[in-house]
């Protein structure tokens, strides 16, 4: 090489595994298997087989990164090889989870959002950061900190308490090893992620490394001449890297379940249908109800698991453009991916770092999660992190659980062996799973019922059998399924009975092959048709049956077309409404008394109302306190009241 030009880094793997000492604390990219850099893990474990080097090693880790068998993490689960593991996500990881659990090594679990922002205060020099995601989890000190074992003692989290207000303070770890992944490196080591279906963690991971005068290791596909790649698309400087190695193919697939997909590098769109149908069974009708609560034009994440199905089920539907599905590693908008592919999208409007996704999560970008059930309690709590000897780890589920604007947790009523046969009538259990999800106790909480209960954050429980709600008291049945018997499949198989009062059907359209209509729902495309008025008798039906207001614009839209109707008419009315099913989010209901007010002054001379719900009459009352105001249990007694001869 000429006088004055940098020497390469490109070494083999062996040369990278070989700059890692005993003792070091090793920080890795990845997520599920999106960004995993399996040549150099490859390359750690063939060394220490070989060697018994090097040993007694950190390990800290946001996302899961592995295949639930052999690769990624798995790769390091070696007795002597790790001494200590912080990670988000345990469930792909089992090699590496067992070592925890059998007290083999120190193990702490904490929020995959959590770590992923402390990579950005490591590189900064800040002693740690502040947050209140983990207060009244498995993660607050006051229930364990996160720690795995017995023999995992020293603090990672503390509690603190800032203005008046709790919050947990996660303090910086050195970092002094970093193990990532790109696609195209130059000469010295400026690199590219092109082909890669996600960015992740890297270029906060390299600097909080190289900042702590570790060693920054990055494995590529290939190599290009310095100086010749494009500024913009360079995600982790050269000056940041001190190696770089040349991945075999098998060792730098784009997910682990795609070699490679142009649609995941969002280079391209696919055409329709390369996302398939689900087939009606159980994981689809969860799916289809979770779908009821989709925010148009507003932004949602779907977990991993049970929750995938819902991307499915809204492109289906035809919503896709009506509203912006992330997920935790930094996809925005499109169609999420499932399974090994999770993680990766179609279709997004961008893609960016999984830090900055968290900070979005974090302040209350999110109008929507949906995210997995394995247990709950009659308080609301949730577990989906760790059951008896088996470490799922919670990974970005308490940052998105804890922030996001209303939730629905998404699984099965029972699990492990459940069989259930979905026709147009309804469910059928036909063989019921051997282990209950709905417990006196979680084991572990991932989820804090009592925390969102008092701060009074919506939450759903969707089965495929029923829908629960989470209220002040707790749990409360407020959906059943056809075909579902009240007391032998749902009661009898709760440890503790939830609250009931009245209970609503399921809508039928959950359970029948063709397609539910969901977009005129949601985007309430049939609103003309809800607003009719007889000119000779001077009355105006409203149908405001099964209806969902969920914002402003909506209840903007109900006024808009029903003032439209008046104004045509032009004189007073008198007005039957049809409350059966309804619903509005309690932060709406002054609003929507508000419109109708306005409604009444200038448009309406009698009205009355009408529902078969005692809770929704009550209700009614109360946003309509007015002397005036007439309601009702069926159709014929509101018509009565005006004094009409037949009902509508």
């Amino acid at each position: 090489m000429g006088s004055g030009m940098k020497a390469s880094k490109v070494v083999s793997p062996s040369e990278a595994a070989a700059l890692i000492k005993d003792g070091d604390c090793v920080t890795t990219s990845g997520f599920v298997g999106i960004g995993v850099p399996d040549e150099l893990l490859a390359a750690v474990e063939d060394r220490f087989v070989q060697t018994g080097h090097p040993r007694d090693l950190s390990l800290v880790f946001a996302a899961g990164q592995g295949d639930g068998k052999e690769r990624g993490l798995n790769r390091l689960g070696h007795e002597g090889l790790l001494k200590r593991v912080i990670g988000g996500h345990w469930g792909l990881i089992p090699k590496v989870a067992t070592l925890a659990t059998q007290g083999k090594i120190e193990g702490w679990n904490l929020p995959q959002g959590v770590i992923s922002q402390l990579y950005r205060d490591i590189a900064a020099g800040k002693p740690g950061m502040l947050s209140k995601v983990g207060l009244e989890t498995f993660v607050d000190p006051r229930n364990g900190g996160g720690a795995i074992n017995e023999i995992s003692t020293e603090p990672q989290v503390e509690l603190m308490e800032i203005g008046g207000e709790e919050v947990l303070f996660y303090p910086s770890q050195k970092l002094t090893v970093a193990l990532l992944r790109g696609t195209t490196a130059d000469e010295v080591g400026n690199v590219t992620m092109e082909r890669e279906a996600l960015t992740i963690d890297n270029l906060a991971q390299a600097m909080a490394v190289h900042n702590a005068g570790g060693v920054v290791i990055v494995q590529v596909e290939r190599v290009a001449q310095a100086g010749t790649l494009p500024a913009r698309d360079v995600h982790i400087p050269g000056i940041l890297v001190d190696a770089v190695v040349i991945a075999r193919p098998e060792n730098h697939l784009q997910t682990y379940r795609t070699a490679f997909s142009q649609a995941f590098t969002n280079r391209i769109k696919p055409p329709r249908g390369e996302m398939p149908v689900m087939p009606l069974d159980a994981r689809k009708v969860i799916a289809r109800r979770c779908a009821f609560e989709l925010p148009v034009n507003g932004v949602v994440n779907l977990g991993i698991g049970m929750p995938e199905g819902v991307a499915s089920v809204a492109a289906e539907e035809g919503l896709l453009e009506h509203l912006t599905l992330t997920a935790e590693p930094g996809v925005i908008g499109g169609q999420p991916a499932s399974g090994l592919d999770f993680g990766a999208a179609v279709n997004t409007d961008a893609v960016i770092p999984q830090n900055n996704q968290f900070d979005f999560y974090d302040g209350g970008g999110l109008d929507l999660a949906c995210l997995g059930l394995a247990q709950a309690d009659a308080i609301g709590n949730v577990n989906v992190s760790r059951f008896g000897p088996r470490l799922a780890g919670a990974g970005g589920f308490i940052n998105i659980s804890q922030n996001a604007r209303a939730l629905v947790f998404a699984g099965t009523f029972s699990a492990q062996g459940l069989d259930v046969q979905i026709d147009a009538d309804g469910v059928e259990i036909r063989q019921e799973g051997r282990a209950r999800k709905f417990l006196d106790h979680v084991e572990q909480i991932s989820f804090s019922g009592v925390r969102a209960a008092r701060l009074g954050q919506p939450v759903l429980y969707v089965t495929e059998r029923c829908v629960f709600e989470l209220t002040a008291g707790g749990l409360k049945l407020i959906e059943i399924a056809p075909g579902i018997d009240l007391e032998h499949d749902i009661l009898r198989l709760m440890d503790v009975p939830p609250i009931v009062d009245e209970i609503c059907l399921m809508d039928p359209r959950i359970f029948r092959t063709q397609e539910m209509g969901l977009r005129t729902d949601l985007l309430h495309l049939d609103l003309p048709d809800r607003v009719a008025i007889e000119s000779k008798l001077g009355q105006l039906f409203l149908n405001f049956e099964k209806m969902r207001i969920r914002t402003q614009d909506e209840i903007d839209l109900v006024r808009t077309a029903v003032a439209r109707t008046c104004e045509a008419h032009g004189k007073r009315v008198d007005v039957i409404v049809n409350y059966d099913g309804f619903r509005i989010d309690e932060a709406l209901e002054s609003n929507w008394a508000d419109m109708v007010n306005r409604l009444t002054e200038r448009y309406y001379a009698k009205v009355s109302r009408y529902s078969g719900s005692a809770f929704m009459r009550m209700k009614l009352g109360k946003v309509f306190p007015d002397a005036r105001t007439h309601i009702f249990e069926t159709g014929p007694q509101a018509q009565a009241f005006l004094g009409a001869e037949e009902a509508p």
